[in-house]
């Protein structure tokens, strides 16, 4: 390897890593992976399984404690006594939001990183999607067009394995290369046909969920199976139905040979070497015995997460670049962006009791977006989608009725009536103020400066905030729903958790960190694959497309490794 100690180093395991270590190790490379994260096995779920009345708080959580240990974590809608040690310490992990520009931050604590605990939501960008930022002047264009990933979206489809149906036929949103779907139930069929009717141009489809269905001969080799419907997935699945780095592209790495995994490795650097003009390797503290060490390899792939790796790239500094590693155009750290979140309606559906359902399906319905498609129809750019779906309130309901003896009892014998509930995803414009700087007076206890995020939501964000909620108002109540309520209470940047942007990809040098196959424009051998790459948000979840842009970004690197360029 030419006195290198690996070929290529990952930095983080999760949704990018993992596809980065698979396509190198699977060409022969010798892959280093290291992350932050304490080790997991596949199937070592401590939670998965276990039952309320097992659990210490039944579920829930010790709130005191939280507060203590996992204040920032705990407002994520995933964390429950069952996920808790899946999030971060953030006592031991501080990082600071300027005084009334507050970032959510949610961060994994295992190896495989917040693939083990996402939502799984997994949509296609469009054609209108990479080239917004061109036509409405926020943001950089795009160097890439939809083209340029629909073969890469095939490919990590098939393997991942994504649940949804083909015969949704929706312009702005492209189909998949899908298993079968989880099929709507009674009411979301009634709502869907109503809305559809009064509102052309509004769909409504079944959610498109990375969920295992109908698994391939390659997903059952790897030991994955079928989704059981259990509503199990932030406590980790060792049915492997659902995709993670940890029972998909980790074991698929790992049984080439060629992979090497190592866990509570935090990487503070890339080590920039102004000989060659490239990085050599990385310094990386072991969080458990503080030894301090440089590894070396030909590539470096940055997979950390969106903040993680704009905070790695902007401590690499050296007397060439002061600010980070590749920044002479000053853009790292900036344009940092999330999906809005927090308006939502709900209501009830008359009638249909006679009807229920089984099993606890892991997605509902999706909105696809519907604003500002063909032409521009409100004084805001951009759009917004919604999740969502329907059920019948449960036996839980018993908690909140007094009474006593049978017929306290017969009167919890059934299920309620049936609700129907839209949740908005929004895109956030790129903004140069909102970003990431580092303290050059405080460090965690590892030494790494800690993070300070500055962001906020600008007019046009509060402009689809209102939109969003008046619109999902008018659809319930249109499809006939009862008691409709509309809540406006809009979310924190970051906690979507959809953070991305900081270290953008661009056509020009000057105004971008990245050029269009995720390459630093300055450090040939420096590569970015997260969401820190993106250069806009749209409003479908980034997953999947953090996916194809990874396998992507590898394959023109094993090209560039083949040929001797790199």
């Amino acid at each position: 390897m030419d006195n290198y100690d690996y070929d290529v180093i990952v930095v983080g395991s999760g949704m990018s890593g993992g596809w980065a270590a698979k396509e190198f190790t699977e060409k022969g490379f010798k892959v280093l992976i290291l992350d932050r994260g304490l080790p997991i096995e596949h199937g070592d779920y401590k939670t998965e399984n276990v039952a309320k009345w097992d659990m210490e708080f039944r579920g829930q959580h010790d709130r005191e404690e939280a507060k203590r240990e996992q204040n920032f974590q705990r407002t994520s809608y995933l964390y429950d006594d069952y996920t808790k040690h899946h999030f971060i310490n953030d006592r031991e992990n501080p990082y600071y939001s300027e005084e009334g520009r507050q970032f959510d931050w949610f961060r994994p604590s295992m190896v495989s990183g917040k693939s083990l605990i996402w939502g799984r939501q997994s949509y296609r960008w469009g054609e209108i999607d990479f080239k917004a930022n061109k036509k409405d002047g926020y943001g950089c264009d795009w160097p890439i067009r939809y083209k340029d990933l629909e073969p890469w979206y095939d490919y990590v489809e098939t393997f991942a394995g994504i649940s949804g149906d083909n015969n949704d036929d929706v312009e702005i949103l492209p189909n998949s290369k899908f298993q079968p779907p989880f099929v709507m139930n009674i009411v979301e069929r009634e709502i869907k046909n109503r809305v559809e009717s009064k509102f052309p141009g509004r769909n409504i489809i079944c959610a498109r969920v990375a969920h295992l269905t109908k698994p391939t001969e390659e997903q059952m080799e790897l030991g994955r199976g079928q989704c059981q419907t259990r509503n199990e997935c932030g406590r980790g699945c060792s049915f492997g139905a659902y995709f993670s780095s940890i029972n998909a592209t980790l074991p698929a790495a790992e049984r080439t040979g060629n992979m090497t995994l190592r866990a509570n490795a935090l990487v503070q650097e890339v080590i920039y070497d102004p000989q060659t003009k490239k990085a050599s390797g990385v310094r990386v503290t072991d969080i458990k015995t503080n030894e301090n060490f440089t590894l070396t390899a030909r590539v470096i792939f940055m997979c950390a997460s969106s903040m993680s790796t704009v905070q790695i790239l902007q401590n690499s500094r050296s007397e060439t670049y002061n600010t980070g590693i590749g920044n002479t155009s000053g853009v790292l750290g900036h344009y940092i962006m999330d999906h809005l979140k927090g308006v939502e309606a709900k209501g009830t559906m008359p009638g249909y009791l006679e009807h229920y359902y089984k099993g606890r399906r892991p997605g509902g319905i999706y909105v696809p977006r519907y604003r500002n498609v063909n032409k521009q129809d409100t004084d805001f750019l951009r759009g917004y989608g919604f999740q969502g779906g329907a059920s019948r309130s449960g036996w839980n309901d018993a908690i909140k009725r007094e009474g006593i003896g049978a017929d306290f009892k017969n009167a919890n014998r059934q299920p309620g009536a049936w609700t129907f509930s839209l949740g908005m995803r929004g895109e956030g414009l790129p903004y140069f103020d909102n970003h990431m700087k580092l303290s050059e007076t405080k460090t965690d206890k590892w030494g790494f400066p800690i993070a300070i995020m500055s962001t906020s939501w600008k007019e046009n964000e509060w402009k689809i905030f209102e939109d969003a909620r008046n619109t999902a108002v008018e659809m319930l109540e249109a499809a006939g729903l009862q008691n409709v309520v509309g809540i406006n209470k809009p979310a924190p940047v970051g906690n979507s958790n959809h953070e991305m942007g900081g270290a953008r990809m661009g056509l020009d040098p000057r105004t971008s960190y990245l050029n269009r196959w995720n390459q630093n424009h300055e450090v040939s051998n420096l590569f970015v694959t997260d969401g820190a790459a993106f250069a806009s948000g749209a409003c479908q979840n980034p997953s999947l497309t953090y996916m194809a842009v990874t396998a992507r970004a590898a394959d023109y690197a094993i090209s560039q490794l083949k040929a001797g360029i790199l």
